[in-house]
């Protein structure tokens, strides 16, 4: 019932968007979600140390996320990442809880290069991945994420994959992730140029 009403709420979230008070909106429908100054609007979750360095959302010990307010259905979300070799990291979205978020009850653009096979980085885990599986450590990359019924695009440097999936409903949170590597208490992620625009 909590979720059906969630759900059912969903278009008036989005339908205010680009009022929302972390960004600005008006290029085409985009709004800047980080604005390079603070993480006002996102939400923490789980004890990653989340902050601002260098203008740069960086995390590099705990579990945890941060998380939009509002839930989104179909959207386009571009965002840039760093990650060192032992990051894990990833760009959760349709998370049916705000507070509660693993892949059980998410869809996860995953940022994880150590990671076993399959659905390393560049993968939507349980959905789609792409071949040969690309690796992100020590520089800049970009996602574009793409949304919409049951499709999943994810673009990683310009390399697409895609693929259907309705495992889960078609609307809910977005949230950017940190967690341990491989090995505990390493791995750091930083993001830059987050924006998303409703479709």
């Amino acid at each position: 019932m909590k979720f059906r009403t969630m759900v059912a709420g969903a278009a008036v979230a989005l339908a205010g968007c680009a009022g929302m008070h972390m960004g600005s909106g008006g290029h085409d429908g985009w709004v800047t979600v980080y604005d390079g100054k603070s993480l006002e609007g996102w939400n923490p979750v789980g004890d990653a140390n989340w902050r601002i360095e260098d203008g740069l959302v960086v995390a590099d010990k705990g579990d945890g996320f941060i998380v939009l307010p509002q839930p989104y259905k179909d959207f386009e979300m571009r965002i840039e990442f760093w990650a060192d070799g032992d990051a894990n990291s990833g760009i959760y979205y349709r998370c049916t809880s705000a507070t509660a978020l693993n892949n059980d009850v998410c869809y996860e653009a995953n940022i994880f290069d150590k990671r076993p096979q399959p659905y390393g980085t560049g993968a939507i885990i349980g959905v789609t991945e792409i071949k040969p599986r690309p690796l992100a450590a020590n520089r800049w990359n970009t996602y574009v994420l793409t949304v919409k019924g049951d499709r999943h695009t994810l673009v990683m440097n310009g390399v697409k994959t895609e693929a259907t999936d309705a495992k889960r409903p078609n609307a809910g949170y977005v949230a950017l992730q940190r967690r341990d590597g491989v090995e505990k208490g390493k791995g750091t992620i930083k993001f830059r140029k987050a924006e998303i625009r409703p479709l």
